[in-house]
């Protein structure tokens, strides 16, 4: 089915690296989403964030700081105007943050900080576009983002299967123990929201080289970005509540 079915698609943490990419491939597709919500803490210094906008008329950049509680309400009622009665589609939490530590060098701050943003917000975010969700999700029958849909952006080094056959901390405590917190939050919501119709995932986007996943990752934004989209044009009610890679393959939990 092709990503124009979408018809309203609002990422978070879209200044740069994945957040950036996703913004790109939904306006560059064929068809395109009728509105693509890119939002990020300071707008004004997301310059290639900017320059889309120069040359894409379904863009709109939305300031949303996910750990403000009144940033969420404004951005929610910003949305509302924006995609009127036919409600949001599809909702990607993308925005996150890590932070190295190993168990010697991990405070309580470092795990509080990650937890906050990569756990709590997306929660939090998640819970304050329902009604935009719900709205879209009545107007179709089938499960997917052309629906209603949220996509919980994790991480691989969530797994905790995948964690005890190679048991390496990878020195980043906080970061997979967020993660693996969001995963239970995607399993929550799926739960919960199935009887609404909107479809919940958690996704693993790859190790790409972004300022994030670092020079070592062995994945470029190009190559991934168009693999995340076409996994999310696929969607269906079989993947609610999954946990899936870049390639749409099933991570074990």
């Amino acid at each position: 089915m092709a990503l124009g079915t979408c018809r309203t698609v609002l990422i978070t943490g879209c200044s740069r690296g994945i957040g950036l990419g996703l913004v790109q491939e939904f306006l560059t597709r064929s068809p395109t989403p009728d509105l693509v919500i890119a939002t990020c803490r300071h707008p004004d210094q997301a310059q290639e964030l900017q320059q889309l906008k120069e040359h894409h008329q379904h863009l709109r950049i939305l300031q949303l700081d996910i750990l403000c509680e009144d940033s969420i309400k404004k951005v929610v009622q910003e949305v509302e105007v924006l995609v009127g009665e036919q409600g949001l589609n599809c909702l990607i939490n993308n925005a996150g943050i890590n932070r190295l530590a190993t168990l010697e060098s991990v405070t309580a701050k470092d795990m509080l900080t990650i937890y906050e943003t990569n756990t709590v917000a997306q929660l939090m975010v998640s819970k304050a576009f329902l009604p935009l969700l719900r709205k879209a999700a009545c107007q179709d029958a089938v499960m997917g983002i052309h629906r209603a849909a949220i996509i919980n952006v994790s991480s691989q080094t969530a797994s905790m299967q995948l964690f005890f056959q190679n048991k390496k901390s990878q020195e980043v405590y906080p970061y997979r123990i967020s993660k693996t917190a969001l995963n239970m939050i995607t399993c929550c919501l799926a739960a919960d929201l199935i009887s609404d119709g909107i479809l919940c995932i958690s996704l693993h986007p790859g190790w790409i080289k972004t300022d994030m996943g670092g020079s070592k990752a062995p994945l470029q934004l190009k190559e991934a970005i168009p693999a995340i989209l076409n996994v999310l044009a696929n969607l269906r009610e079989k993947d609610h509540g999954a946990f899936l890679d870049w390639k749409g393959e099933v991570i074990p939990w």
